[in-house]
């Protein structure tokens, strides 16, 4: 009988010391889960844009944000529709490709709700000629080619304005049209052509006024070869643009940050200083 209580006080404690070990287990996988739901899953972020030097910004941005968590994917699209449209359809979370007054004019043709979020780089605006070496040298009844997007219509209207090409109606500013001109003294012509159709046009026509993003692949630049520039003006620098539904979150703010960084300035300064002025 003695003998038979010493085995069950014995089987009593093994429970216990088994029931302990069971406890302790757990205790450390859960510190383990904890560090897990600590941990910051990565997020995906689509942004769309067309050329260098946009596409070149997000390649170099592309590992700093990795070190935020943030995976960005970088998609390459072909004409300056697609990125808007697939911004306002859910299909990327961000664009780098416009300017405001472009965006703008999207949001009010599409009815849809794009933000500019950072500006990123003054992309000099000018004129450029294969046959002219001055302004002055345009001759009577010149073509003169421009984007034909209302946005870039206005600005390369009062372009021409501020370099005595012109008169516009008072007040009309970057909402120019080609009936907004009240003085013509040359009698100039004015082509509407689509943005990315402008580089081909320079060979048809006498002038073509262009963002450096379209004149570089030729060999212009708008220090050394525009015949005419604007005035470096806000309003167009080309700008990181997002949803209003998704503006604030905080991947997208990290994209920001990133993209108005010192890695970014200096590249602007080490690879585009004769094209791109930092706009941050």
């Amino acid at each position: 009988m003695k003998n038979k209580m010493i085995f069950m006080l014995l089987a009593v404690m093994m429970l216990i010391v088994a029931g302990c070990g069971q406890q302790s287990a757990p205790s450390g996988n859960a510190g383990e889960a904890g560090q897990t739901t600590e941990a910051k899953e990565e997020v995906t972020l689509k942004v769309a844009t067309l050329i260098p030097p946009m596409t070149e910004v997000l390649d170099l941005v592309k590992p700093l944000l990795k070190e935020d968590g943030i995976n960005l994917e970088v998609v390459v699209l072909s004409d300056n529709v697609q990125p808007n449209t697939a911004l306002a359809s859910n299909e990327v979370d961000a664009n780098f490709f416009q300017h405001v007054p472009y965006m703008e004019q999207y949001n009010e043709a599409n009815n849809t709700q794009l933000v500019g979020i950072q500006p990123i780089y003054h992309a000099i605006y000018g004129g450029y000629s294969k046959r002219y070496k001055k302004i002055e040298d345009l001759p009577e009844g010149a073509t003169i080619a421009m984007a034909n997007d209302p946005s870039n219509i206005g600005r390369s209207l009062v372009m021409f304005e501020k370099n005595g090409l012109i008169k516009l109606k008072e007040g009309v500013g970057i909402n120019a049209t080609q009936a907004d001109i009240v003085d013509n003294p040359k009698n100039f012509k004015f082509e509407e052509v689509d943005l990315l159709m402008l580089a081909r046009t320079l060979d048809d026509v006498d002038l073509v006024a262009m963002t450096p993003a379209y004149a570089a692949p030729l060999g212009l630049t708008p220090k050394k070869d525009a015949l005419i520039t604007e005035d470096v003006d806000s309003k167009f620098a080309i700008t990181l643009v997002a949803r209003e539904d998704n503006k604030d979150s905080e991947a997208i703010r990290k994209l920001a940050e990133r993209m108005s960084g010192p890695e970014v300035k200096k590249f602007f300064e080490d690879n585009y200083a004769d094209i791109a002025i930092p706009a941050f």
